[in-house]
């Protein structure tokens, strides 16, 4: 189950102050797996360029927390941000320069973007509590941490965003795999398209095709245009006895 756009809004508008909420908006967004948006480091993220490149993620293993590659090599890849997740990111670098300072040398340097208050790694467990949590809050309907990654492609695919791009962003293996996973609602927006397209075409009846074929001769010939007899059925040197094409006629016409 995904949330709906409006829904979606609903619990970004409630989190707009919640301290994690740059990762909310950036996993809703751009569709980043929970370990991937625990393990990105600021030295992965250029907001000039708006790009964010995944290269490693924080995954349990019982309870401890480990730090290993993306889940597939598909899943080392570079992530475009639109405006408003830059302007959240940028934010969230000012939010931990403040806590960095209240902290002075207490704080635990982690080079990552989201973290604890004192800078320490975020625990995954503890990121998918807290959605909950605010989830709960605003009333909606519950549903997974990872559902807000499959509600980033549905978005996508409805906004006409192509397949193989979607795919890239969430870093499937294959056009395959997203497509399956997401058949329905690019069902939905492939019968959308056709419409959009068709809509294009301005038609003098709606519903019913106008266009009538043309009817040819059966000799393929028209009135206004006639083909030059040639007589005779020799070799081509031999063909042309009619006196009236000019030998001089007949020599541009080879030419050409």
């Amino acid at each position: 189950m995904v949330w709906t756009p409006t829904q979606l809004g609903a619990f970004l508008d409630h989190a707009h102050h919640d301290r994690l909420y740059a990762l909310w908006h950036v996993v809703a967004h751009r569709g980043l797996r929970r370990g991937e948006a625990c393990g990105i480091a600021w030295e992965d993220v250029d907001l000039s360029a708006g790009l964010m490149a995944i290269r490693r993620q924080l995954v349990q293993n019982g309870w401890e927390v480990i730090e290993s590659r993306p889940k597939s090599e598909a899943g080392n890849r570079f992530i475009a941000l639109d405006a408003g997740t830059v302007a959240a990111l940028r934010a969230r670098k000012e939010q931990q320069d403040r806590e960095r300072a209240a902290w002075g040398e207490a704080y635990r340097e982690s080079g990552r973007v989201f973290t604890k208050e004192n800078g320490e790694a975020l625990h995954p467990a503890w990121v998918t509590a807290r959605f909950h949590h605010l989830a709960e809050e605003v009333g909606l309907p519950p549903v997974r941490l990872h559902d807000l990654r499959h509600g980033a492609a549905s978005l996508m695919l409805a906004a006409g965003v192509p397949m193989k791009v979607v795919q890239e962003t969430l870093g499937h293996s294959s056009v395959t795999l997203t497509a399956d996973t997401y058949t329905s609602v690019f069902h939905d927006v492939a019968a959308s398209a056709a419409e959009a397209v068709a809509a294009l075409i301005p038609r003098a009846r709606a519903g019913s095709a106008t266009h009538r074929p043309r009817t040819h001769s059966p000799r393929g010939d028209h009135p206004e245009v006639r083909s030059p007899q040639v007589e005779g059925g020799g070799p081509r040197e031999d063909r042309t006895h009619n006196p009236r094409i000019k030998r001089s006629e007949l020599t541009v016409l080879v030419a050409c």
